[in-house]
């Protein structure tokens, strides 16, 4: 019997050794492919960041080249270190459909409209993600290309409504859409799509709790869920173990606080979005107002929407790298939201020969951002005050605690989720400010009289 159990293990042996011979060829094959077809679809973002430079307002034009907005906007986002890590370290095609949108804010920057549409409609259907910023896009072009023309006051002209440009625009979202959800719908197969594109059931927020408003409430409630145990308020045999810090994709109930259910975090997102949405509309900027409200549209969807990805950070820092350029105030707001996006980033890439890289590259990301903007806007105030200048750098400390110290303390084994969850707060902290300060600049920023004219 004996003998018999060694000629099965010793075959079982020879079959895996058998599989790897064939696997691994096909394995690496596969890495190989993952990473060149991500390296070639960027050239899309890269034609993308030309035809966004070229809508940058040249005004602060630079004798150096280094010092021109239009170079400054191409580092930025060509070299963006959220970007680089998510698609070719993380592995994704993020730089691809950022392309996309950025292609289709430089064909409204640039007044081609049905091409800026039609971009849009294309990337909807390719990642649902981008349904954060649609009401932007829905809003501006009804404004700039639907109704014509404004009074000289900057109101709507109510008679300018173009019905052919309504039907333009209808026509280029029905044929998108047909070609996109066609074959399934043929197959009665349409609610199997949606199904998977909004998945209700994976919880309110992922295994790393993205930084947004929801990680800050559940902090909360884990906080009042200990303090009601030290002071022998809650039942212990009633409160689950590690329901939010598990590091599980799932469903949970919070404690104390009341549990936050999908259609709350709709109505939160949309009630988050409206006062950028009225400044598109009765505030007017044209490309300018364009993109502000695109970037909050994006930060409110971040801060309140079901199971955000950390990623989607992204969404919002992109765009407004083309803002960061064209005005202090804004400049200032990029670097705060980005070097705060980024960091948390970093549980991403957890792996110990990832921990150099991470750092290096965003420390050159970040050092070329201030140096560059603080060089762009010289002549104005700092960019950034005393506080958020303390808030940013204890992020370090913050990084050796969470990468150095805390894997060397008997609490790495009792209490894992420990660095994320600390990550995750102090940075919600930080885009919460920046959301804020955002908002606050835009609905209190003045128009000229040119703007409103245009």
């Amino acid at each position: 019997m004996a003998a018999g159990g060694r000629g099965w293990f010793l075959a079982l042996a020879l079959g895996v050794s058998f599989l790897k011979c064939l696997l691994i060829p096909a394995y690496r094959a596969t890495i190989l492919f993952q990473r060149f077809s991500v390296i070639f679809t960027d050239i899309l973002f890269i034609y993308a960041v030309r035809e966004c430079c070229r809508c940058v307002n040249g005004k602060r034009a630079a004798k150096d080249v280094l010092e021109k907005p239009t170079f400054i906007l191409a580092v930025l986002l060509l070299w963006n270190f959220g970007l680089l890590i998510v698609d070719h370290i993380h592995f994704q095609y993020n730089g691809f459909l950022f392309g996309l949108m950025l292609l289709s804010v430089a064909r409204l920057c640039q007044k081609r409209y049905l091409e800026g549409a039609l971009l849009f409609a294309v990337l909807l259907h390719f990642k649902h993600i981008y349904i954060y910023v649609a009401p932007a896009y829905g809003i501006y072009l009804l404004r700039s290309y639907c109704f014509t023309t404004n009074n000289a006051d900057g109101s709507l002209k109510w008679r300018s409504f173009s019905v052919l440009h309504v039907t333009l625009l209808g026509l280029i979202v029905c044929l998108v859409s047909a070609l996109s959800l066609g074959p399934f719908i043929v197959l009665g197969q349409l609610h199997q799509v949606i199904s998977r594109l909004f998945p209700f059931k994976r919880g309110l927020c992922h295994a790393y709790w993205a930084p947004n408003f929801w990680a800050l409430y559940n902090a909360v409630d884990k906080a009042l869920t200990i303090f009601g145990l030290k002071c022998n308020f809650l039942d212990p045999t009633k409160i689950p173990k590690a329901s939010m810090t598990g590091g599980l994709v799932q469903e949970f109930q919070h404690t104390v606080l009341p549990c936050v259910t999908p259609l709350a975090t709709l109505i939160c997102t949309f009630i988050s979005i409206l006062p950028s949405i009225f400044c598109l509309w009765f505030k007017p900027q044209g490309p300018r107002g364009f993109l502000q409200c695109l970037v909050l549209c994006a930060l409110s969807s971040f801060m309140f929407g079901w199971h955000v990805h950390e990623k989607a950070i992204l969404l919002a820092i992109l765009p407004l790298s083309l803002l960061s350029v064209q005005r202090a105030k804004d400049a200032g707001i990029y670097l705060l939201l980005t070097t705060i996006g980024h960091f948390s980033l970093f549980p991403l890439l957890f792996t110990p020969p990832e921990l150099p890289i991470k750092i290096l590259l965003m420390l050159l990301f970040t050092v070329y951002s201030f140096s560059s903007l603080n060089s762009l806007f010289r002549r104005e105030r700092p960019l950034l005050n005393w506080l958020e200048t303390i808030y940013l750098i204890q992020l370090v400390p913050l990084e050796i605690f969470c990468e150095i110290i805390f894997p060397l303390t008997p609490w790495k084994r009792h209490f894992p989720f420990v660095p994320l969850l600390l990550t995750s707060v102090y940075c919600a902290l930080g885009v919460t400010y920046a959301w804020l300060k955002l908002y606050v600049s835009v609905l209190t920023e003045r128009i000229s009289v040119r703007q409103k004219a245009e």
